[in-house]
C-alpha cells in the first residue's frame, strides 16, 4: 500500500514534510486538499484538520516534524534528517523547534489577522509578531554565521523546517539586508532541489497569499 499524504502545496507546514519525501525520492499518493471528498477523510483522520497527515498501513502520524521522523524510520533513504549522533540529534531537533515557534508562528500571525474581518483585527499581536521576527532573524544571522545548513554540515529536518518559515517569513516581514548571513542561507534553501520543487509546485496558489505574494523567489 502506497504511503498517502493529505496536504495542499502552498501550506507551509506541508512544504516541510514534502521536503522530506522528495529529498530521499518517498513514493506517495498526494491527497491534495482542493480534490473531492479529500477534505471529509482528512476531518474523519484528525477532528483539528489541521495538515500534513500521513497515513500508511491503517497508521495515522499527525505534525509535520513527526512524519518526518516516521519517514526516516520506515522508509530511510541516503540523506539522514536526524542525526544517528544524539547530542547533533538534539540540536536538530531544538533548531526545528526554533522555526516552527520563532518564526513560522509569528510569520503566521501576520497572515491570520490579514484573513480576519477589519473589526476583529489585533494590531498589538501583528506588533507583537514583528519583534519576534526581527529577534529571531537577529539570531539566526549569528548563529548561521560559517554555517551551511542549521546544524552541522548537513542538510536536515532543521533546514526542512527553515526553508519554509524563512520562505514565507521573508514576504512577510523582508529580512533585513544587514544580516547577510541569513539572506545567504534562505538563498541556498531555496536552490535545495527538494524544495524549489516545492516551491514551484505551490506557484499556482500564490494568489492565495493575502498580504500580496512578491513578484519574486
Amino acid at each position: 500500500m502506497t504511503v498517502e499524504l493529505f496536504a495542499h502545496p502552498f501550506s507551509s507546514y506541508c512544504q516541510k514534510a514534502l521536503i522530506a519525501f522528495y529529498e530521499n525520492d518517498v513514493p506517495f499518493r498526494y491527497r491534495m486538499l482542493e480534490d473531492p471528498g479529500v477534505g471529509e477523510t482528512l476531518a474523519s483522520l484528525w477532528p483539528m484538520k489541521k495538515f500534513p497527515i500521513l497515513r500508511d498501513k491503517g497508521r495515522v502520524v499527525l505534525e509535520a516534524s513527526i512524519v518526518i521522523e516516521y519517514l526516516q524510520i520506515h522508509y530511510p533513504g541516503p540523506v539522514k534528517l536526524i542525526s544517528d549522533d544524539p547530542d547533533l540529534a538534539l540540536q536538530v531537533r531544538m533548531l526545528d523547534r526554533f522555526f516552527d515557534n520563532y518564526v513560522m508562528t509569528p510569520q503566521g500571525k501576520f497572515v491570520a489577522d490579514a484573513l480576519r474581518p477589519a473589526e476583529s483585527r489585533d494590531p498589538h499581536g501583528v506588533e507583537e509578531a514583528r519583534k519576534m521576527l526581527d529577534t529571531s532573524y537577529a539570531w539566526l544571522d549569528q548563529h548561521m554565521q560559517g554555517r551551511t545548513w542549521a546544524a552541522g554540515e548537513t542538510f536536515s529536518l532543521a533546514d526542512c523546517a527553515a526553508a519554509p518559515s524563512l520562505f514565507y517569513a521573508d514576504w512577510t516581514h523582508p529580512i533585513s539586508e544587514t544580516y547577510g548571513n541569513l539572506q545567504a542561507y534562505r538563498a541556498r534553501l531555496l536552490q535545495r532541489p527538494s524544495f524549489a520543487r516545492a516551491v514551484d509546485e505551490a506557484r499556482r496558489f500564490r494568489h492565495y497569499f493575502p498580504l500580496g505574494a512578491p513578484d519574486r523567489d
